[in-house]
């Protein structure tokens, strides 16, 4: 899999490559590249996290990691993972490198995370989103609940999504 950090990496619309897809990244390479693109964002890009946004969800077999490829390029990342009540998910660590937002990866990985949610046996969503992206999950489908809280150290809206079943 081409690496996005390396200097051929170019969003498709500079190729000639298939539309962007989403996989659960399950090898070795694909979870660096997946934790990668996240450390690129939430570390050196937006400074919420000092070295790692790596928590204990990450060791958790129970949480599915998330790749958006644009061709064979990997521009994008979200994780996802059951919540202690039963039917309760939460999405989470949604991270698209600057070069393919344009493209609207961030939007297939959400749509991806509902429906691998929901095939999973979930009935509702959350996520802790920064207030510039609410209008962005408002297209997709998804509701505000409650007021601004801190989330990571940051005001974040929380949100939610009711999910279908596959």
């Amino acid at each position: 899999m081409p690496s996005p950090y390396s200097t051929s990496a170019e969003p498709r619309e500079r190729r000639s490559e298939p539309a962007v897809t989403c996989l659960a990244a399950t090898s070795d390479e694909e979870l660096a590249t997946h934790h990668m693109i996240r450390t690129a964002v939430f570390v050196h890009e937006q400074g919420f996290f000092r070295v790692s946004d790596r928590d204990e969800h990450d060791e958790d077999p129970s949480t599915a990691k998330v790749l958006a490829m644009d061709g064979p390029v990997a521009g994008g990342a979200v994780r996802l993972y059951p919540l202690g009540e039963p039917g309760l998910w939460k999405g989470d660590r949604l991270a698209v490198l600057p070069p393919f937002r344009p493209r609207g990866l961030g939007a297939h990985l959400v749509r991806f995370a509902v429906r691998t949610a929901g095939e999973r046996g979930g009935e509702l969503m959350i996520a802790h989103v920064q207030p510039r992206n609410v209008v962005f999950f408002r297209r997709l489908g998804w509701q505000t609940v409650g007021d601004l809280v801190e989330y990571v150290g940051h005001t974040h809206q929380q949100m939610s999504i009711r999910l279908g079943r596959g």
